[in-house]
């Protein structure tokens, strides 16, 4: 087994678990959290409606109530994970909508006493590139330093058609001004791609995966396209199906991971 392979766990690709327990010595669960922020792709400074495949809940549908402080939403999240996991460290992972679109100063007081809790060895936070100015960058190059800082974006798909039919609101050069900082500042970028989006040929696809892998990236989610409850796509394309069959999403997510560099992890294969 060459060092590569023992690397990645013995499996062909580099899963975060494997990464986990490579750099922390133990495995990490993560937490799903609530910022309380919306999107502004939703409250009309740049859409109405978000994005067409994202849910009521801005895709934090497993996060925990915002109306919670913190740490009370830490502990509920505990809670529900506490029959899978036993450890006593977590990722603290800001999901539901855009978890920096807020002033610098409402972040530093939601994600500063997060990062500094014993329990917490990473901070994840999903946002948009279209959210990352330069105040919310220097803060969240202050917390890095503290502890890990992963930044989550949802990019989608390279394919600016696309990105106009599902609403994204945002076209491809802001995805690569915010990577550029995220690498200029030495944050871990986690980058999300749907397979499976509408009108999108298998090749498409596949250019949105290499386009990705050659910006440095750390971290990199491949969700399979749901048609989910109460999105615009389930208004608008209730009975569409992304692939012929589970068979052609394995498939094309093989030719996917074998292009993929050997040090990305891969965050997600599925959805």
């Amino acid at each position: 087994m060459d060092d590569i392979t023992k690397l990645r766990g013995g499996r062909r690709y580099y899963s975060l678990d494997s990464y986990l327990k490579n750099t922390f010595g133990k495995k990490l669960y993560k937490l799903s959290l609530s910022g309380g922020m919306s999107c502004p792709n939703r409250d009309g400074k740049i859409s109405f409606g978000g994005c067409i495949f994202c849910s009521s809940g801005g895709s934090g549908d497993f996060a925990c109530d915002c109306s919670d402080d913190t740490d009370r939403q830490i502990e509920a999240a505990k809670e529900l994970v506490k029959n899978k996991f036993d450890g006593e460290s977590y990722i603290a992972y800001f999901q539901a909508y855009t978890n920096t679109y807020a002033p610098v100063g409402y972040l530093e007081r939601l994600f500063r006493p997060v990062i500094m809790r014993d329990d917490i060895a990473v901070l994840s936070i999903a946002t948009r590139p279209d959210c990352l100015g330069n105040e919310v960058l220097d803060l969240l190059t202050e917390l890095h330093q503290i502890k890990p800082v992963w930044v989550e974006l949802g990019l989608q798909t390279i394919q600016e058609k696309t990105a106009e039919r599902i609403n994204r609101g945002y076209e491809l050069p802001e995805f690569d001004r915010a990577m550029e900082e995220l690498n200029k500042r030495g944050i871990r970028a986690v980058v999300h791609l749907i397979l499976g989006l509408p009108g999108e040929s298998r090749e498409m696809m596949m250019e949105s995966v290499r386009y990705v892998c050659k910006d440095k990236i750390f971290g990199l989610k491949l969700h399979m396209l749901n048609v989910v409850r109460g999105s615009g796509m389930a208004k608008a394309m209730p009975d569409y199906i992304p692939f012929d069959s589970m068979e052609d999403y394995i498939d094309l997510l093989i030719s996917a991971l074998e292009i993929i560099p050997p040090d990305i992890t891969l965050h997600r294969i599925s959805g």
